[in-house]
């Protein structure tokens, strides 16, 4: 255990300090510092806002301006949880913060936000121009080690790595979780909220690919509005449909990741995933069956077709109804396929899910600090007075499209407005 008399002798003050400089913390910052607080942000990682510069693949899309109901559909696992924060910051009224900076924004397709520039840097650079013209202090490459608890003076100690010391009245987590690690998400404060008495549900990667039985596809092959399902245990437990890709780690794209979340709790939790693909939703199988018949009739009366095996003339029937790159990979989980079953199998391809990409590259951490132990009102903990947390290092996670980036910007804000209230 750590005494007063173990600090640092440099140690500073700042009446709030946001640990990490990411969405939430950036939001955080600017909250508490419009309010005339004085806030420090400690950021390990060189620049501000590592992670939100790969998101959306450079492109960034920073909320989805449906309306709540819709919206709340897409968050998990307690909505409701972040309803406060949602209502504080809608996505129209962040859409306007960022205008308010200089940045245009775009509404593109599944109500998608961006900035109309299509640059990731620019979201950040608005981020950070609005919390420093309010007042906060921004400290890169400033790696937090511990945090201690100041019964004296009923605020916080922070330690950082280069020997100094900070002395806070109210602290804010925004750490992230432990999805990109290379982008400074390395859960470290999972560890600091424990060591105030919070419990964290179990973390698992979520919107990530999800890895096939023996996968060892290593091309990157994108499907257009197909059909996907999942089966746990037997049972149905998903239906999308929209875009899907194959990439060197497994299923991916819109709709693959719209699964992971169920996925891969369920291969944590030991049970049998499959995944089971329509390439042909908008046809019914006996409409499939009488094409592929036809074109299997036009294929053997092909006079290039003569004297060639029925082997041969699958595969030019295959070349005719599936993409040539995925049809070694359809072929290897159907095996005894031919042209009198193959409407069945591209309207129902069962393929094994054995496992995930990892944190190494999935888009967001599901799991964190107990929703049941922060007051949704106010982001603070019920833990302890003057603690905060916010983002991703709360177990509160969504689908791809925006509502993640989202969650961490409503969270950052009501946390910051709050802490410099209370």
């Amino acid at each position: 255990m750590l005494f007063f008399s173990d600090i640092c002798r440099d140690m500073k003050e700042a009446g709030i300090i946001v640990i990490g400089a990411g969405a939430a913390g950036l939001m955080a910052a600017y909250g508490a510092a419009s309010c005339g607080e004085d806030v420090v942000v400690l950021e390990k990682m060189p620049r501000p806002g590592r992670k939100i510069m790969i998101t959306g693949k450079g492109r960034c899309n920073f909320t989805n301006v449906k309306e709540w109901n819709d919206f709340q559909e897409h968050v998990h696992p307690k909505a409701n949880f972040l309803r406060p924060s949602f209502q504080n910051l809608t996505p129209e009224r962040l859409i306007s913060f960022f205008e308010e900076q200089g940045m245009s924004c775009v509404v593109e397709r599944g109500d998608r936000a961006f900035p109309s520039s299509h640059l990731a840097s620019d979201v950040v650079d608005s981020l950070v121009y609005a919390a420093s013209h309010a007042g906060a202090k921004i400290i890169c490459e400033c790696t937090v080690t511990n945090v201690i608890d100041d019964n004296l003076e009923e605020g916080f100690i922070v330690n950082c790595g280069d020997g100094s010391s900070w002395h806070c009245r109210k602290l804010i987590i925004t750490t992230g979780g432990l999805s990109y690690p290379k982008t400074g998400s390395t859960g470290d404060g999972y560890g600091w909220a424990e060591s105030f008495g919070h419990k964290l549900t179990p973390r698992f990667p979520s919107l990530t690919a999800i890895t096939p039985k023996d996968y060892r596809f290593t091309e990157w092959i994108s499907l257009k509005n197909v059909g996907l399902s999942t089966i746990i245990d037997g049972n149905l437990s998903q239906e999308e449909f929209g875009d899907l890709d194959f990439t060197n780690g497994g299923i991916e794209g819109p709709i693959g990741f719209k699964v992971s979340r169920k996925c891969v709790k369920a291969l944590l939790n030991g049970s049998k995933v499959q995944a089971v693909i329509d390439l042909k939703p908008a046809v019914e199988e006996s409409d499939l069956d009488r094409r592929i018949q036809k074109l299997w009739d036009e294929v053997c009366k092909d006079k290039r077709s003569e004297g060639k095996p029925s082997k041969t003339l699958f595969s030019v029937l295959l070349g005719k109804v599936l993409p040539m790159e995925v049809i070694p990979m359809f072929m290897a989980g159907n095996p005894e396929i031919d042209h009198k079953r193959l409407a069945k199998a591209l309207k129902n391809w069962k393929i094994d899910i054995a496992g995930n990409v990892g944190y190494e590259r999935c888009v967001i951490t599901a799991g964190g600090v107990s929703l049941d132990e922060v007051n949704q009102k106010t982001l603070e903990s019920k833990k302890r007075k003057g603690l905060h947390l916010a983002g991703e290092v709360l177990d509160l996670d969504a689908d791809t499209g925006g509502y993640n980036l989202h969650i961490a910007f409503s969270t950052g804000y009501l946390a910051g407005l709050s802490a410099s209230r209370s």
